[in-house]
Parts: structure tokens; sequence; C-alpha cells
């Protein structure tokens, strides 16, 4: 397939290119007498065809905005009187026995229709200005550039035709409205080349305006060919116009979605067209007064003040554009990335909607992007997100937006495209950022998961869950916390709307853990509501005293004596009864809940250690284990926070123990082992990454998971924890085999069911006054 930048060209461009060549190349041939005068004329009409179809087409296109339906509906109808004009002036030159140039009231009719109709559609294409000021502007330009025409026009056309003799009474009225309609005519090039490009292509703009300026330079040559009765320059102007209108057909229907919008939120700065328009006059009036020696000098002296002050003056707009632009782009665009903001977001995706195409957007957050601000710095963070909004702009298609909404979260507008189109795009962009990102010296991994909310010409879909999609959003407190929601239930055509249910299907797709693709469907506003009412009974309870702890002790391998015990979070629901930590704790990780929750239990468990002590003094479990969270460790003050909870219960840091998992931040466990707090990684063998964290985590034991108590394992992370000088506790012992194979190998501590199963404060202190040796 070839690249768009050699794209071939359209069959029709190449059609309307051969009929205009044919034209020239006859007008060439008769130029020197009559050779067949109905091949001269047959272009003309059959030039108009093309264009004519093409025009219809666009005018019927859902996809434009109606301004442009209404210009091509417009620019049809000229283009078909066209070529009416060239079948009946066809008739009048060759249909009475002698060729002539003279046009019949019916001819002048219809090409005269033909220009009606034209500047009709010219002048009802909005001009695209921002107030009143800017279209004052847009008039006084264009009267300049209409202004110069018509000097020109004076001086190559109309004068010459007055100094001739031959020219009758009834050809200066005919001349006249030729001039009115060639200085109309300019006026309508002139407004678009100063108004913008707000609702049509801009080649396709510019190659009408080139035909209309072929247009109206016909009857300035006419007079060349006079003496030719047999040729009119509209056997080669009407071709050569049709062309143009050809191409700027092909160009409005080739352009991508999205395209106008965007140009319409884009303000325009100044044009040259006056200033070339003023230059030109001087020039000709620097060439009509050589012929006067005595005047050159203040010719040429107000010629160069001119010249000067134009000058001046296009320096100073652009300057003052180059200013302006850099405010607007300011305003409209994150100072961080590059990318469009929230406003400019909103305002491409509600001129997307109102111009009844299909739309998808895609919400992007990552996931533990507080964890690298905190841990690396800002300037990590700020790296890692310029380069994630890289990654995403090239990602997607261009003419798409890729904006940042604030923090961590980017969305992508996607104009034009079916939802299998905006899943390969979402899969894409997922690719594009699972590739390590190196971050102010750091090598991160970013995990995003990418949905899509389509909508636009569809039905709206109903109200209730888009209200339960708003009521998770409050009630959980959370709905961004690196998940990219998707919507695929089309049909708002409000923006907000669309964007709730992507946040619905964001949070969606974090439940079923991230970095994949989720699509809406009809239940899962509900689902999300029961889960973000889930989070908000999770934070009554935190502060309501509805959390329980069990402690799960920890043995000698022969199981006589407690070497210490693990806090277990359990949840006393009201209705759902006593909730084990699988589930609530995902939920508490997805909100954030997962700090005041951990918090929680720390807490209660040092407490409860202190009792034990007062109660059973040296009975009591030695040590105290915790489970931390690699978000409670990113927060800022972690250790100091614990410092705090063990001085007020009164535990040394040595008798607690913190278990974490692999992927934490390595500088707050540092601080923490200086206080004394011991640090064990939990659930050792289970990660890709194990062996290395013995080298990069500060960590003083090692907790051999249950499902890797067979084969070598057992022996082989004994061996490896000797070498490193690390204490490890077996979990997971189900078994009395299991237990006499580790006490073989040289086990002396563990954890499982077969030892002891999760208990009550009480039951534990019961547990301890039963055992014959003291706890160590």
């Amino acid at each position: 397939m070839e690249s768009q930048g050699r794209r071939a060209l359209p069959g029709t461009v190449l059609a309307s290119a051969a009929i205009a060549a044919f034209a020239v190349v006859v007008f060439a041939v008769n130029f020197g007498g009559p050779r067949g005068l109905l091949l001269l004329w047959l272009p003309a009409s059959l030039s108009t065809i093309i264009p004519v179809v093409l025009a219809v087409r666009l005018a019927m296109e859902d996809r434009l905005a109606r301004p442009a339906r209404i210009f091509w509906g417009h620019l049809a109808g000229c283009a078909g009187l066209v070529g009416v004009g060239a079948a009946l002036n066809t008739m009048d030159a060759i249909g009475h026995g002698a060729p002539t140039q003279a046009m019949s009231p019916v001819t002048l009719g219809a090409y005269g229709a033909a220009v009606v109709v034209l500047l009709i559609g010219m002048f009802r294409l909005p001009l695209g200005t921002s107030g009143r000021g800017d279209r004052i502007r847009v008039v006084l330009d264009a009267g300049t550039v209409l202004l110069a025409a018509a000097v020109f026009m004076w001086q190559y056309q109309f004068r010459p035709m007055l100094q001739d003799d031959a020219t009758q009474a009834t050809s200066l009225l005919g001349l006249g409205a030729i001039i009115v309609v060639e200085m109309l005519i300019v006026f309508a090039i002139a407004k678009v080349a100063l108004s913008g490009f707000a609702y049509v292509a801009p080649l396709a703009l510019r190659m009408f305006a080139l035909g209309l300026l072929v247009g109206a330079m016909s009857g300035m040559l006419q007079r060349f060919v006079s003496d030719h009765v047999h040729l009119n320059t509209a056997q080669v102007t009407i071709p050569l116009v049709m062309i143009c209108a050809t191409v700027a057909a092909e160009a409005q229907r080739r352009e991508r979605p999205g395209r106008a919008q965007r140009r319409r939120t884009r303000k325009k700065s100044f044009s040259v067209l006056p200033y070339l328009a003023v230059v030109a006059v001087l020039v000709l009036l620097v060439a009509v007064s050589w012929a006067y020696p005595d005047l050159r000098p203040a010719v040429l002296a107000a010629a160069a003040l001119t010249a000067l002050v134009v000058w001046r003056q296009i320096t100073a707009f652009r300057e003052n554009a180059d200013l302006v632009a850099r405010l607007d782009h300011s305003s409209t665009h994150d100072a961080l990335t590059g990318l469009p903001n929230r406003a400019l977001f909103h305002q491409r995706l509600a001129d997307a909607l109102a111009a009844d195409q299909p739309v998808s957007i895609a919400l992007i957050d990552l996931d533990d992007f507080k964890t690298v601000n905190d841990t690396l710095g800002h300037g990590a963070g700020d790296a890692l997100l310029t380069t994630v909004a890289a990654r995403l702009r090239d990602s997607v298609r261009e003419g798409d937006t890729v904006a940042r909404l604030g923090g961590d979260e980017f969305v992508v507008l996607l104009a034009g495209i079916t939802p299998a189109e905006a899943e390969l795009l979402a899969r894409r962009m997922i690719a594009s950022l699972a590739e390590p990102v190196l971050a102010d010296g750091h090598e991160l991994l970013v995990r995003a998961s990418i949905g899509l909310a389509d909508g636009g010409g569809a039905t709206r879909s109903g109200s209730g869950e888009l209200k339960a999609g708003a009521a998770a959003r409050s009630g959980a407190g959370v709905l961004k916390a690196g998940v990219v929601g998707v919507a695929a239930e089309s049909g708002s055509e409000d923006g907000g709307e669309l964007l709730r249910r992507a946040d619905i299907a964001m949070y969606a797709a974090k439940h079923g853990g991230g970095s994949n693709v989720q699509r809406y469907s009809s239940g899962m506003a509900g689902a999300v509501a029961d889960t973000a009412s889930l989070g908000a009974q999770l934070r009554d309870a935190i502060a309501g005293g509805g959390l329980r702890l069990a402690f799960q002790p920890i043995m000698s391998v022969d199981g006589t004596r407690m070497r210490g015990a693990e806090a277990l979070v359990r949840w006393q629901h009201p209705q759902r009864g006593l909730l084990a930590p699988a589930e609530f704790i995902p939920v508490a990780e997805r909100t954030g809940l997962i700090v005041p929750l951990g918090e929680w239990v720390l807490r209660a468990a040092c407490d409860q250690l202190a009792a034990w002590t007062a109660d059973l003094g040296p009975l009591a479990p030695a040590r105290i284990s915790v489970n931390v969270s690699a978000r409670q460790l990113s927060e800022a003050g972690f250790a100091t926070r614990v410092a705090d909870i063990l001085a007020t219960a009164g535990v040394p840091a040595r008798r607690l123990t913190l278990e974490i998992s692999e992927a934490v931040p390595a500088g707050p466990l540092e601080e923490l082992r200086r206080m004394g707090v011991r640090i064990a990684l939990d659930d050792f063998g289970t990660g890709r990454s194990s062996l290395a964290l013995l080298h990069e985590l500060p960590i003083d034991q090692l907790k051999l998971h249950g499902s890797l108590l067979h084969g070598d394992m057992p022996a082989a992370v004994l061996a490896l924890a000797a070498a490193a000088g690390l204490d490890v506790v077996a979990e997971g012992v189900e078994t009395a085999e299991q237990a006499a194979t580790l006490a073989a190998l040289g086990y002396r501590a563990a954890q499982g069911f077969h030892l002891a199963h999760p208990m009550t404060a009480t039951a534990v202190a019961e547990l301890a006054l039963r055992l014959p040796v003291p706890a160590a």
C-alpha cells in the first residue's frame, strides 16, 4: 500500500485533467483557423459533470458540519449552471451558420445564475471570526484587495476598451456588468483567503479560490482573441476551473474526520494578502509613471515609504501573532507535556459530537504514580509523565487528540472510528506503555489499563446507570487508580456523560487487575456502585470499630515454642458477617483505604503485644508481624508514624516485624531498620526477581511460600538464607510430614494450619500458657 505522502491521484482528478488538457490542445489547434467547432465547445460542458457529482455527494455527507454541506450544495448548483450555460453557449456560437462570440440572453442568464449561486454560497460560508473587531478586519482587508483589483482592471481591461473607437454603448453596458461580476468574484476570493478555513478543508478552499481567479481572468483575456470569432476563452477556462473544483471536492472528501472541528478552535493571525495588494498597486504606479521623468523621484519615494510602512506593519503583526499564539497555547495546553488540557479536550469533544460522527474516548490513569513521586522525587515523576505523553501521541492516528486532564490522568479523543478500531488503538497504547521508561536515571515500569467510551450519533442510554456511576465516584472517593476506562455503550451527545461512562469502566478495569482493555456493559455501573458502596462502608468500619484482628502463631517446627504471631485483619460486616481479607483488601488497595487500614492494623497489633506482655510476662509472644503494602511505605513520614505507634504502645522496635512484598521502595526500609524494626520478605520464591531483591532490599527474614514446600526448593532457600545471614520461616505447613521434612532440613520456625490456625488474642494467650517452654 502506498504511503500517504505518495498516494496516487484520484481517478476523478485525472479524468478532469484529461478533459482540460484536451480543451487546451483543441484551442491551440484552432487558433490559426476553425478546425472543428464542436470539439472546441464539447470539453466545457463535459468538464462540469464530475464536480457536480462530487459536490452533490459532499452536500449529502452527514459527517460534515451543516455550513460545509450548504457550501458544497451551492457549488454543485453553480457547476451545474455553468454546464448548462456552456451548452447554450455552444448553440449560440455554432448554431447560426457562421461562428460568433455573441451570447443570447438565456446563456447570459445561465452564467449569471451560476455566479449568483456561487456568490451566495461564498457569502453564506461563516467567516470563522471571533467578534465584531475581527469581522471589521476581514471586511477592510477584503476591501483593500478589491480596490487593488479594480485598479488593475481599469488599467488593463476597462480603460483600453474605452479608448477603442469600436466600442459601442451597448458593449459598455455589458462590459460594466462583467466588471461588476469580476469585482464580486475578487471580493469572494479575498473573503476566503482572509477568513480562514473553519468548515471547509484548506486545500479545497485554496483550489476553489484559484478556480475563481481563473474564471475572473476569462473576461480580461477575451479581448486577446476578439479577432478570432470562433474562439472563446470560456472554451479553456471552464475546464480549468472545473479541475480546481474537482481537486477541491476530493480534498474535502479525503479529509480526516475531526480536522474541521479542530481548525475552528484556532484563531487566524493576520493575512499578508492586503499588503501584497498594496505592493502590487505600488509596482503598477511606478510602471505607469516611469514614462514621466519629472514624477519618478516623488513616485519612487512614495513607493519606498509605503513599502517600509508595510514591512514595519507585517513585522509588528507577526510579533503580535507569535505572542498571541503563545498565550493561546498556554491557555489550552498542559505546560509539562505540551498536550491539550482539559478545556481544549472538552471543546474538541463537543465539536466532534456536534458533527454527528462516531467518537471514542480513552481515559487513562497510571498505576502507583504517587509512589514514583514520593520515593524518587517529582523530577522523576515529571519525566515519566512526559514520556507517557510522547508514547501516547505516537500510538494514535494523525488528527486524534491526546490530552492531559491533570495529575497522571490522560484522555484520547478518537473521531470517525469504529469500536473495533478504537480497541485496536487502545491495545497499541498498552503495548507502547509497557516498555520500561528511563526517568531521571531510574528505569520504571508503567502500568495502565485502557478502555473506550463510544458515542456520537447513537441513542443516549438510560440516565440511571450514569447516576449510579456518579454515585460510585463520590462513594468510593477514587475512580482513577491506574486504569483507563472503556465504555462501549454509545449514544450520548454529552461529552460529560461519555467521560462518566469511561470513568465507570476504568474503575471496573482496575478491579480486574489493571493493564487491560475494559469495555462498558449495562451491568457495570451497578457492579461499580456496589464496589464503591463497599469502599464507603470499609471507611466507616476503619473509623467506627468494625475491624477485628486474628493472630496466627509463628511456631517452632516441632510445635513446642511460640516465636511470634502474625496479625491478620478481619471485618465484622453488619450484614455479611465476618469477612476475610480477600473480600475487602482489593477494595482498600483500589480506593487508597489501604493506608488508614494498614495503620489501624499496625496500631492494634502493637497495642495487643503490649497487652500480652503485661498479662503474660515472658510467656508473651516475642514479636508481632504485620503486613504493610507498597502504598503505605510510599507515604511520606511512614517510618515516623511507626515510631510514634511503638512509643505510644510501649513496644520496643525490635519486637515488631513488618512483612513486605517485592514491589516496595527500599528507602523507607533503611530508616525502619535503623530504628530496630525487623523486615521480612513475604511469599519468597513466587516472584521473578526474588534473588535480586536479597541484595537490593534491607531485609532480615524470608518467608517461604507454602506452594514451594516440595522438592529441593526448601533446602535451596535455607542455604541461600544462611549465606545471606537471614532467618527463614516456612509458611503454609499443612501436614506432619511437611513439618518433619522441614525439621530434618534444619528449619527452626514455621507457620501453618498444622501448627496453629488463626485465633483470637485470648486464644493466643491460652496457647502460650499451655506450651511447655517459654516463648523466645
